[in-house]
Order: structure tokens, then sequence, then C-alpha cells
């Protein structure tokens, strides 16, 4: 990458650096269910591949959104992990009815996993964004408090 690039994105504002670091690591969630429905159920492999986004996303988001967090990092990996276990649990939960309504529509069933996994992802993304910049990246007195 460029180095005028690279201050491109960092001047970014945060909501639109959490959208291209959560981005990448919602791709790499996305893209990693696809061999791992080869080898596990769906719902399994919904959930195996939100681990491996999730720790994507730990390392983008510290690194590219959240930089200068003074919290140490113990306590942002344990707060990033609660903060994805939640909206992990609803992105699968959400993914399973999402394919069940497609099915019973007559999509087929390659596609409509996608397309169910691809719109939950989205929908959790909101959700850890508020839980990302109020626990896990949050001012310090403000992540004690709770």
């Amino acid at each position: 990458m460029s180095p005028k690039a690279l201050v491109f994105l960092i001047s970014l504002p945060k909501p639109a650096r959490f959208l291209l670091a959560g981005g990448g690591a919602a791709a790499i969630n996305w893209l990693a269910r696809f061999p791992l429905s080869w080898v596990l159920p769906f719902f399994a492999a919904v959930l195996t591949a939100a681990a491996i986004g999730m720790l994507a996303g730990f390392v983008l988001y510290r690194g590219f959104v959240f930089p200068g967090s003074e919290r140490p990092i113990l306590l942002q990996a344990r707060d990033f992990f609660a903060v994805n276990v939640i909206s992990s649990a609803v992105v699968a939960l959400l993914a399973v009815v999402l394919l069940h309504l497609a099915v019973q529509l007559g999509a087929d069933v390659q596609i409509a996993e996608a397309a169910a996994h691809a719109a939950a992802i989205g929908l959790g993304a909101a959700l850890n964004y508020f839980g990302h910049n109020l626990f896990t990246f949050g001012p310090r007195d403000r992540a004690a408090r709770v």
C-alpha cells in the first residue's frame, strides 16, 4: 500500500475506518464459511467462521480504528471477545432463521446459505460498532465502570 493511500485511510473518520476494517473482517468471516461448510453443519460452520473473522477483526480494529486506546490489551481482548460472542450468537441465530425463510420460499440451499449468512453479518456489524466503541476500545474510565 502506498504511503499516500495509508495517510488517506488513517485520515478517514472513525466510523468509516470501522466499516472498512469490519468489512475486511466480515469478508474473511463470510469466505471462511464456504470451506468450513464442506466438513461442518451450517450452524457450526457459521460459528467457526465467526471465530476466524473475530481474530482478524481484533487485529484490524485495534491497529486501524482504535489505535489510541489506553486500555490494557488483555482488557481489550476480553471485552472484544465478549462483544463478539454476543454479536456472533445473534448473527448465527439470525443466519439460521433467514436460511429457513429463504428455503421455505424455494431458494436454492447453497445460495440461501450464502445470502442468509451475508445478511446476518451485515446486521451484526451495527451491534459490533456500538459494543466496541463503548466497551472494548472506549476510554479507560468509561470501560472501568462497566
